[in-house]
């Protein structure tokens, strides 16, 4: 006789052993059957490849404007001011009439001169007719040989007072001119330090105003002669090459570029012994006369071009613990590597790479973070590149 098995008739522990593996089995076959989670996958960075080419050594350097010719307008003539002929600020000509000083002495000096010459000069014509009329009447014994030398003398002794006459005469004339002060050069006029009634000297040590020519304009630069003497050597040893006649970018303190650029003049022989710097001069158009003297500016100029130059952003440099700059570079099977490279100077957003790198490397720009030595990554085109390739280094002179 077949018997039915029901849970009802046992104890409660033993009727609770099916709801303990009702939870806990599909627990212990889930973790019998689990696999590894799967590895993640390579890191992402962005990379540039290094090309060479030929890179101008920019240089800026600091200097001040000055005016390319000026002159101090000095009084020539005693006496009182009595018209002041400009405007202030101004631009004037060369013999442009400036100031009137009171003229009536110096007239009056110019006409007595004057009289002076007509006196000799009629004294001389009288001398010579009496030194013809002695000479003969001593060719016919009729007055001594003697009293016809004293005559001829006295004739040309009254030539020579008339020479003189004729000098002081020229000199009362310059006098006179001197009374009306006129422009030595062309260019601007500053302020005027005398008014209409001031009583002015020849020999005065203060200016009665100063006129400076602005176009063009001068830059007076410095820069440090051991920085002078690398760079000499360096286009002595081949380094470098020269750039010929280039130009020079004015920037003005604002950090706006001036419109036309300026041309180095020349290099001073000297060094200042206090400073230790070369002067150099940039000859600046100024053709509306916006630059002022005395300004402070920035000179731009590339002073040589190193061959087989490679640009790389700044922000692909770090620096190891000695402080020596250094890369990565994604080498064979997208292996990161670390390479130690040589930096010349900065070239505006970027370093210019003169060892270390070859063209056509691939050197990581971002992710850095991620990107280790020996790690296989994933390469992207960096979205920060080479593209300022015209804006100067940072170094700077004076």
């Amino acid at each position: 006789m077949r018997r039915s098995f029901s849970y009802a008739g046992l104890p409660a522990a033993r009727r609770a052993i099916p709801a303990w593996c009702a939870v806990l089995g599909p627990v212990l076959l889930a973790g019998c059957s689990s696999q590894p989670p799967p590895p993640p996958p390579p890191p992402m960075v962005g990379v540039i490849t290094v090309q060479a080419s030929a890179v101008p050594v920019m240089t800026e350097l600091t200097g001040r404007t000055q005016a390319s010719e000026t002159a101090e307008v000095r009084p020539q003539a005693t006496g009182i001011v009595t018209d002041r002929l400009f405007a202030e600020g101004s631009a004037v000509r060369k013999g442009q009439p400036l100031y009137q000083i009171d003229a009536r002495v110096y007239a009056a000096t110019h006409a007595q001169a004057r009289a002076a010459l007509a006196n000799a000069e009629a004294v001389v014509e009288a001398n010579r007719l009496k030194a013809e009329r002695y000479r003969t009447l001593a060719a016919s014994g009729g007055i001594s040989r003697q009293d016809a030398a004293d005559a001829d003398a006295a004739w040309q002794q009254s030539r020579a007072n008339v020479a003189s006459a004729r000098a002081a005469l020229d000199l009362t004339r310059v006098n006179l001119g001197f009374t009306r002060i006129v422009a030595p050069i062309s260019g601007r006029i500053g302020q005027s330090a005398v008014t209409r009634g001031a009583l002015v000297t020849a020999d005065q040590p203060m200016a009665l105003a100063k006129i400076q020519r602005l176009d063009p304009i001068w830059v007076n630069i410095q820069q440090s002669s051991a920085d002078f003497i690398a760079l000499r050597h360096a286009l002595e040893s081949g380094q470098l090459g020269s750039t010929g006649s280039t130009p020079v970018r004015i920037v003005l303190a604002d950090g706006s570029a001036w419109a036309s650029p300026g041309r180095l003049d020349f290099a001073d022989i000297d060094v200042n012994e206090q400073t230790g710097t070369v002067t150099l001069r940039v000859i600046v158009p100024n053709p509306h006369g916006d630059l002022l003297p005395g300004l402070f500016v920035k000179a731009q100029t590339a002073q040589g071009v190193v061959q087989n130059g490679m640009l790389i952003p700044q922000a692909a440099v770090s620096r190891d613990a000695r402080g020596n700059p250094m890369v990565l570079v994604v080498g064979k099977g997208d292996v990161i590597e670390t390479r130690s490279v040589t930096t010349s100077t900065t070239f505006g957003a970027n370093w210019l790479v003169t060892g270390g790198l070859r063209p056509g490397e691939r050197v990581v720009v971002e992710g850095h973070l991620a990107a280790r030595a020996g790690t296989h990554v994933r390469v992207n085109p960096a979205t920060l590149t080479t593209a300022n390739t015209t804006a100067p280094n940072t170094k700077t002179g004076g």
